[in-house]
């Protein structure tokens, strides 16, 4: 373990979020997740290991980190990063899995569907979700709710699904446009805050269950309302939009800023730039200069939007750059903003801790 390394290991944040082990030529050589960074980085460096743990410790010079909302965010995280990075030590990752989503067809008798390929199409998509198994009980739960088509197009007798009320039943009746958007409606409602109303009922429906000694009743219940909370988990770092764009968030400290700019591509969070440098402005005045600085290298390509905080004056932004700057008050744009300042909060305290400690040295 080196000096460094055992610094930084007493400073590491109590949070969620993805860590990336770099060996002596700072090449990123395995990308992991942890529900507590703190705990998941020290265990490395704890006791003794076999195999390929061990022979990766022994090739570990230093590690990053990126501080994430929620554990689910962490896992879908190093996915996208273990994709863009390809790290050698990283091997279960490495195929082309990707996570599920939830899916409203586009057709004349929609079907809500699993899937695990993302199409520019009209078809909805609700994830991406880090559990196929929690994914398919939240499908099965909408099923019941509000169903869609489940039998096949050919279908000319009514299906066993429609018997079970679990098929809106194009099998046997002619089924309106209109009936259709009722049940598609109430389906994003669920997607949209509207699943704590029927997360409530199960869970009244659930405590009635275990007063009345049906613990099998109780039993069915809880596991719906656990794959709700699960499944509806928020999480920022992959959208179903496609788009790129940079995320800038800043922090300031004893004189110092520290800029995160994360990048997202295609709808996926695949790199992170961090800088820190000392400043003499004020920090509006700085960041606009650090931006357009940033983007005037030519590795760094202007995305089709860019997302800054709030408080930075957007028209001289937008002087500075000639491209879609925007603000955000609110929605995953706010929260990714959020996480930008977050890290970059955290990369200072980490530096000053760190300068704290070779002083005492």
């Amino acid at each position: 373990m080196t000096p460094a390394i055992k610094k930084k290991l007493r400073i590491l944040p109590d949070q969620p979020g993805c860590y990336l082990m770099k060996d002596f030529n700072g090449t990123i050589i395995y990308i992991g997740k942890a529900k507590v960074l703190k705990n998941r980085v020290r265990s490395y460096f704890i006791g003794s290991h076999e195999g390929k743990t061990q022979q990766l410790i022994n090739e570990i010079a230093d590690f990053d980190y990126i501080i994430t909302s929620s554990n689910t965010e962490a896992l879908i995280l190093e996915m996208n990063l273990i994709k863009q990075n390809n790290p050698k030590f990283n091997i279960m990752l490495k195929d082309d899995k990707t996570y599920p989503y939830l899916k409203i067809t586009d057709e004349r008798h929609p079907r809500l569907i699993i899937t695990r390929n993302v199409k520019n199409d009209k078809g909805r998509y609700f994830g991406p979700y880090p559990n196929v198994q929690s994914a398919n009980e939240i499908k099965k739960l909408l099923e019941h709710l509000y169903p869609l088509r489940r039998c096949p197009k050919s279908a000319d007798r009514p299906c066993l699904y429609y018997h079970l009320g679990q098929c809106i039943g194009p099998c046997a009746r002619d089924v309106s446009e209109e009936e259709y958007k009722v049940s598609i409606d109430r389906i994003i409602r669920f997607f949209h805050r509207g699943h704590k109303v029927i997360q409530n009922e199960l869970t009244k429906k659930m405590k009635n269950a275990a007063e009345n000694l049906d613990f099998e009743k109780a039993k069915e219940l809880y596991k719906q309302i656990t794959s709700i909370q699960t499944i509806m988990e928020k999480q920022k770092v992959t959208t179903a939009d496609h788009k790129d764009r940079d995320v800038f968030g800043y922090a300031v400290e004893n004189n110092w800023m520290c800029v995160q700019v994360f990048h997202i591509r295609q709808g996926k969070m695949i790199e992170r730039d961090v800088s820190m440098f000392p400043i003499e402005n004020d920090p509006e005045i700085e960041f606009l200069a650090y931006l357009d600085q940033f983007y005037s290298a030519t590795e760094n390509r202007k995305p089709k939007e860019i997302v800054i905080p709030i408080v930075i004056n957007i028209d001289f932004a937008k002087q500075a750059l000639h491209v879609n700057i925007i603000h955000s008050k609110r929605g995953y744009k706010k929260e990714l903003v959020n996480l930008a300042c977050e890290n970059a909060s955290f990369a200072l305290s980490e530096k000053f801790a760190l300068l704290e400690m070779k002083f005492d040295e």
